[in-house]
């Protein structure tokens, strides 16, 4: 039998292969540059995304997830990251051009850069890992269900983007902790 933990680390070592590195950095300079940040992404796109965003606001940045009751209006010098691995899904599609219309930068972080929602995007970082777009028939090339590989990797990607804002913004632990929420 397939030792499965090997199996998918190996493909999440695919994938990190294959990320452009220069494009994470461009997605960093949005990211550091903006008075606001608006993040987003729908199923289990969105846990992934939400960890983000906790850790953003961990380093005192000014960040919400779409759908809270406090999500600010998006505007000029906001950025709106969105995670949508399969390239579409209406309710991305929608928040994209409401977004584009107020005038927020837009990040859309892909599996499928020629999918609909990277055509509302400022830059696109593609993370090139199986979603549910690819997970059927030949098309399939993870051991993980569906689009498993790519959620794992985003929590990967954000991890390692935090690392590197932290090292950008000069964010020190304290900081970080001081932010940290005392009503766990």
């Amino acid at each position: 039998m397939t030792n499965l933990y090997a199996a998918a680390l190996d493909e999440l070592q695919t994938t990190f292969d294959r990320l452009k590195d220069a494009d994470v950095d461009n997605a960093l300079e949005m990211t550091a540059a903006a008075r606001r940040i608006v993040v987003f992404g729908g199923g289990r796109e969105k846990l992934q995304i939400m960890g983000f965003a906790m850790r953003l606001y961990h380093m005192g940045l000014s960040v919400a997830v779409e759908g809270d009751m406090t999500t600010p209006p998006v505007g000029k010098g906001d950025l709106f990251i969105v995670t949508v691995g399969p390239g579409e899904i209406s309710t991305a599609l929608a928040l994209l051009g409401v977004a584009k219309a107020a005038g927020a930068s837009i990040l859309v972080i892909t599996a499928q850069p020629s999918g609909r929602a990277a055509q509302f995007a400022d830059k696109v970082l593609h993370l090139p890992a199986q979603t549910m777009a690819d997970d059927q028939g030949e098309k399939r090339t993870s051991v993980l269900p569906m689009g498993s590989l790519y959620e794992g990797a985003l929590f990967v990607l954000f991890e390692v983007m935090i690392l590197k804002l932290i090292d950008r913004l000069k964010i020190s632990p304290e900081t970080m902790r001081a932010n940290h929420t005392n009503l766990e």
